[in-house]
């Protein structure tokens, strides 16, 4: 009930977002999960053709992912976000309606575009509405996106009882609601005319080489996220016998950010700096990927009957209490910080970049740690895709803590602080370079209001 109190507190515009994460969440996990299937069974199309469509949707939403967070700089967030969950929905509409393969691709491009414009757009509206609560608005986003991917496999396996075509109207249906929910009631905000071109914008991030240097550092939090639908499920379903395994392993992580998240992320803020706090839930993220080897490494046949099944269960689901535990520490923080890295008028970009560098990595992670299973099943090694696993978890979680040490992050919001001491980075070698650009910033706002006056945006678009 607190967390419900709590998100009562937060602005109206961060509570729709919440809500529309999960509804996204909910769409998204009702129909992709269950993609290939559809493609292969019901089409009968070749493993060839599926690796493309699915390919070009992830493609569509990794690559692009800078276009829409500059987007959300130029022309707003709140279009932006309306103008993907409409894509999406047409997208969805798209997978359920055609079954050539130029319609499949069309919807492939469409939904992985549509993610591309509304993921870094939705994070730089809450990271601008939230203001210094912005870590604690993070992670109760974090609570409606997993309560979300939860509840989208559940309602996909009823509907899959009728057909897939009707998960995918169901989908489509999902993101129409959001959109037309958005467009009707989502607070439009004033956008401050750029002053320069894009090029020059994505340049100006490519150049902060703090930022590109923890983007990278990051990617073992995505790469092991990724590993609660690949790795813990098939460690579940192995150290089991049983295939419906993999369900306990996804609402143990949903009951624990229902009941933790908000509460975790306020008292670890009150302690310490928040690139401690990444480290060392990277850190629980790395140890994650060691009790379920107990069970699932260790060779040997199945469970001796169901009291062995449950003993055996246990390792594993440890291992998933412990790797949503890191999310929990490590994410909201996270978010938190990206911002801070650069001014407010590229916070949209930030997040696409952020999403486009750690996104490519992550795919290779998930490749390297897809071989090792392969390897393991194969070569009787069991434990090497848990082991690579760990390895990724302590190599980011080392990086942060390097990174720290050297000074280059951002210090996160302080309600206590004075204003100029928040936006310091606070590292000796960068300071005079900050503060030569907080004056720039300065002396450029200046020059923008006396330009804004006469020029307002409604609707999140500039007239």
């Amino acid at each position: 009930m607190k967390t419900w109190h709590e998100i009562r507190r937060f602005p109206f515009a961060v509570r729709l977002l919440m809500v529309n994460q999960f509804g996204v969440n909910t769409g998204f996990y009702l129909l992709v999960p269950y993609l290939a299937t559809h493609l292969t069974e019901d089409l009968g199309l070749s493993a060839v053709v599926v690796g493309v469509v699915l390919g070009v949707r992830n493609l569509s939403q990794q690559g692009l992912f800078l276009v829409g967070g500059s987007a959300s700089d130029r022309l707003g967030a709140r279009g932006v976000i309306i103008a993907g969950c409409a894509l999406r929905t047409v997208g969805f509409a798209l997978f359920a309606l055609g079954d050539g393969l130029a319609v499949l691709l069309a919807a492939s491009v469409l939904s992985g575009f549509a993610g591309a414009l509304f993921n870094p757009a939705v994070r730089a509206y809450l990271a601008q509405e939230a203001g210094e609560r912005r870590a604690e608005a993070f992670a109760l986003f974090q609570v409606f996106a997993t309560a979300g991917a939860l509840a989208g496999p559940l309602l996909g396996s009823v509907l899959l009882l009728v057909d897939f075509r009707a998960s995918a109207l169901a989908a489509a249906g999902i993101f129409a609601v959001l959109t037309v929910a958005q467009a009707l009631v989502l607070p439009a905000r004033e956008v401050v005319p750029s002053r320069g071109t894009v090029l020059a914008d994505w340049r100006e991030v490519l150049g902060d080489r703090a930022f590109l240097a923890f983007a990278l550092a990051m990617v073992g939090m995505f790469t092991l996220e990724n590993q609660l639908y690949l790795l813990l499920p098939e460690g579940a379903r192995r150290a089991t016998g049983w295939d419906g395994a993999a369900g306990p392993v996804l609402v143990l992580g949903t009951l624990a950010g229902l009941a933790f998240q908000l509460r975790l992320t306020r008292a670890l803020g009150r302690r310490g700096d928040r690139a401690r706090w990444i480290a060392v839930g990277l850190g629980l993220m790395a140890l994650a990927f060691l009790p379920p080897v107990l069970v699932t490494g260790a060779g040997g046949g199945g469970p001796d009957g169901t009291a062995d099944a449950v003993l055996r269960a246990l390792p594993v689901l440890a291992g998933a209490l412990l790797l949503h535990l890191g999310v929990m520490v490590a994410q909201p923080f996270v978010m938190e910080l990206i911002p801070a890295f650069g001014r407010p008028g590229l916070t949209g970009t930030y997040f696409g970049i952020f999403y486009v560098v750690s996104g490519v990595a992550a795919a290779v992670g998930n490749a390297v740690v897809g071989r090792a299973m392969d390897a393991g099943r194969h070569g009787d090694a069991a434990w090497l895709p848990w082991a690579c696993c760990a390895l990724f978890g302590l190599a980011s979680a080392l990086g942060v803590a390097r990174l720290r040490r050297l000074g280059t992050l951002p210090a996160a919001p302080d309600p206590a602080a004075p204003v100029a001491a928040r936006e310091g980075r606070g590292d000796r070698d960068g300071r005079g370079a900050r503060e030569a650009r907080d004056a720039r910033e300065i002396q450029e706002d200046r020059r923008d209001r006396e330009v804004r006056e006469p020029r307002k945006v409604q609707g999140g678009t500039p007239t």
